[in-house]
């Protein structure tokens, strides 16, 4: 996955302190125009802004089109339950009902936990569990919204969809994130992209992905979001059959309303990312020719080959059911992670390397998931030297020897052990994270290899999240961690930012209850 070194990327390292030291969210806007060229980026001014707090936002209704509210079929729980885990379908023609199925497995809640302060939980994980991506469904002319929680497609009907829309509303996360709501929504959709890759392998049905194009505004509309400015632009899955192409010529959006410049900033990223294709920018980044930013491609295997039964998942029911980010008790936040008094069999970190080590599925990720590099804090591990590892197709090769550094990483997490907040990552067996250098990322890719590095390592740690419940753990997505600091404790560059981390934890027993929502 790492990127090569070229030899006209590399600068100078670059001291990118942000307006709260070394806090890795206030610094993203920063990184970013670094990737661009800038190399004495300065905090945009909405950086002092002051914003509600988080807990007082109140995320906006879903965008409920017109229409009858069409129930999604049961029985899906009852048909992944007869799949054993890992083992996937024959290929053959697939039941008139499998989409809906497939739907349902990948989008819809499995349970309720009355001591979490976070509700509902699905098979893959969301900030605060606000699930900003939405699937729209359709045949390319009507289109419906699904609806998870209520298990319904709602808007005007179509005997036989095949295309989904998937897109992210930024105002469904709080605006004290600020500009990182555009990294949650991209993150989270490359968690969508493979849990809906998996669940469309497990129901016989295949499908091509579409990248955003220049006619992504018109295409929100005719999805029917009154505001195209709160959504990303769309990726589109082509379920069993290629549909036509339909040419949306691009078209000037209505700005952003004033009182929110930091989504403004967003909204330029996400559409800018389309600007140029494959020329040359005036900032000096080049443009890989051979990748498409607009053609179709298969939607390729979410799951590695020859993995190991599972004494924990033993069907691909039991395993998204188990996937979790890590419970505490009593209504308190965070997560804990159990002591290993008997270090974990050397599959658990088999297991993982696996699922992190199968590429997302169009050419673009592909590219963008090749210029990330991934690390991983090992310890408790049998046959696994505690320390920094390197990860590198399926393998972690030992980068230093360290039993110090997963309580280093503790040390620099911005949400420590109180008396209202769990903290588990000082015994954690495994924490991984994803880092690039933007300056090379933006020469591979330009604009767009910055969301796109997103999506791939969002695709990633959903594979960590569900490599965690085979095996009996939690996995939990983080970005809470210093970035200064951490990436001393872990060897990584001066000119490189970390994208995404993970904790995979053994978790605590809280007594809680665990309410089954599954259909």
């Amino acid at each position: 996955m790492t990127a090569p070194a070229e030899p006209w990327t590399r600068r100078a390292p670059v001291d990118l302190p942000g307006p709260e030291g070394d806090n890795s969210i206030a610094r993203e806007p920063l990184w970013y125009a670094y990737g661009t060229g800038d190399d004495a980026p300065e905090p945009p001014p909405w950086t002092w802004a002051a914003t509600p707090p988080p807990d007082s936002h109140v995320p906006p209704p879903p965008p409920r089109p017109p229409g009858p509210a069409t129930p999604l079929p049961p029985g899906t729980t009852d048909r992944l339950s007869a799949l054993p885990y890992p083992w996937l379908p024959s290929p053959g023609p697939a039941s008139p009902q499998a989409l809906a199925h497939a739907l349902t497995a990948t989008f819809a809640p499995l349970r309720r936990e009355p001591e979490n302060p976070y509700n509902e939980h699905r098979s893959y994980a969301s900030p605060r569990c606000l699930f900003p991506v939405h699937a729209f469904v359709g045949d390319g002319r009507d289109w419906r919204l699904l609806e998870p929680a209520r298990h319904t497609l709602t808007g005007p009907g179509t005997s036989s969809p095949g295309r989904i829309a998937l897109t992210g509303r930024y105002t469904a996360i709080p605006l004290a994130y600020q500009w990182f709501r555009g990294s949650l929504v991209a993150i989270e959709t490359g968690m969508v992209l493979r849990a809906l890759s998996l669940g469309l392998e497990l129901f016989g049905l295949p499908a091509t992905l579409t990248p955003p194009t220049e006619g992504g505004p018109g295409l929100l509309r005719e999805l029917g979001v009154e505001h195209t400015w709160e959504w990303s632009l769309p990726w589109l899955v082509d379920v069993d059959r290629p549909h036509p192409s339909v040419h949306r010529p691009a078209e000037p959006e209505p700005p952003v309303p004033e009182g929110d410049p930091s989504l403004g900033h967003v909204v330029d990223v996400n559409r800018g990312a389309l600007r140029g294709a494959g020329q040359q920018s005036t900032r000096g980044y080049r443009r890989v020719g051979a990748i498409s930013h607009t053609q179709p491609a298969p939607v390729t295997t979410a799951v590695p080959p020859a993995l190991p039964d599972s004494p924990h998942t033993p069907t691909w029911s039991d395993l998204l059911w188990h996937r979790h980010s890590g419970r505490m008790p009593r209504g308190l936040h965070g997560m804990d992670s159990a002591k290993c008094h008997t270090p974990l069999p050397a599959r658990a970190l088999t297991t993982a390397l696996a699922w992190l080590g199968v590429p997302p599925p169009h050419p673009l990720l592909a590219e963008a998931f090749d210029a990330v590099t991934v690390t991983a804090v090992v310890q408790h591990i049998d046959g696994h030297t505690p320390g920094v590892h390197h990860v590198h197709h399926g393998t972690a090769d030992l980068r230093r020897r360290d039993p110090t550094a997963p309580a280093g990483l503790e040390a620099n997490y911005g949400y420590g052990l109180t008396p209202v907040n769990g903290c588990g990552i000082a015994n954690a067996p495994l924490t991984v994270f994803f880092s690039v250098r933007p300056r090379e990322l933006f020469a591979r890719l330009g604009p767009a290899g910055w969301s796109a590095a997103q999506h791939a390592c969002g695709w990633a740690v959903h594979g960590l999240c569900l490599a965690a419940a085979a095996e009996g753990l939690f996995a939990r997505p983080v970005r809470a961690f210093k970035e200064i600091q951490t990436k001393e404790v872990l060897g990584l560059g001066e000119d490189e930012t970390i994208v995404l981390s993970a904790v995979a934890g053994v978790p605590r027993e809280t007594g809680g209850a665990v309410l089954d929502l599954r259909t």
